[in-house]
């Protein structure tokens, strides 16, 4: 059936901060009865209820804590515990070791602590970590971003997506995205820093691991503010010739189907 599914909307792609018309990185994966909030960049919040409640979410996944992959957590707190939002039980929350504890901090504003664990059922990811929630299994693996950071490879409905978060180009991610139906890569970096450490793709970087993956279709997101989208299709798929699109805010793909649900494809 249609509902069953494997989808993947786009809440926000931007960065490092949203625009007027595109929040930060966020997006909502879903098969028809299971729904995880991937990440919740700036503004995402807003986008996400368009499509689900808080309350009606399986999960939420964090790849690092940048604050333009995690910062609308805090607004998922105020919404969770002091408005009209009830949960039957803290949601899942499978993010960074240490996220508790930074939200906590963040959010306490006496000498007691914030009750952080009223709202989220935190989970720690590591390297090869694996959850089933609800129809979909998770697998996050660690990749090269300068800190403690994940990609994560997520299967449901005989179809399999898998996103990088934010890292250089590494084996980690290359190896989680064996063979998967849809790569969704972020493109940040107009060009790799000479010298310095490399901790984003740039669109060629994203072809390269779409290639070597042998992803059946790469999305490119999270695309930095000295490129436009349709510059880092086009030099991605320079070094990739299977489909590719940008991840355009309230674009849904159907993992596995070369045409979108909704949005557009710049290519």
């Amino acid at each position: 059936m249609t509902s069953d599914l494997l989808r993947l909307t786009v809440l926000g792609s931007a960065t490092p901060y949203p625009c007027v018309d595109n929040p930060c990185s966020g997006y909502l994966v879903s098969d028809g009865g299971t729904r995880v909030w991937v990440d919740a960049g700036s503004g995402t919040l807003a986008q996400l209820q368009r499509h689900v409640r808080l309350e009606d979410l399986d999960a939420i996944w964090i790849s690092h804590m940048h604050a333009d992959h995690s910062a609308d957590l805090l607004t998922a707190y105020y919404a969770v515990l002091f408005a009209e939002v009830e949960l039957t039980e803290p949601i899942p929350l499978y993010g960074p070791p240490g996220i508790a504890d930074r939200l906590a901090h963040y959010l306490t504003n006496t000498s007691t602590r914030s009750p952080v664990e009223s709202a989220f059922a935190f989970h720690e990811l590591h390297d090869g970590h694996q959850v089933r929630v609800g129809g979909l299994t998770l697998t996050s693996r660690a990749v090269a971003h300068g800190l403690p950071a994940f990609a994560v490879r997520i299967e449901g409905a005989g179809r399999s997506l898998v996103y990088s978060g934010d890292t250089a180009p590494c084996t980690g991610l290359t190896d989680l995205a064996e063979r998967c139906d849809a790569l969704l890569c972020e493109a940040e970096s107009a060009q790799a820093p000479d010298p310095g450490e490399q901790v984003h793709h740039t669109p060629e970087d994203a072809g390269d691991t779409a290639s070597a993956a042998r992803a059946g279709r790469l999305i490119v997101t999270h695309v930095g503010r000295f490129l436009t989208p349709q510059q880092a299709v086009t030099r991605a798929s320079t070094r990739f010739d299977g489909p590719t699109d940008y991840a355009a805010p309230g674009a849904t793909f159907v993992i596995g189907q070369a045409a979108n649900v909704s949005g557009h494809s710049t290519r």
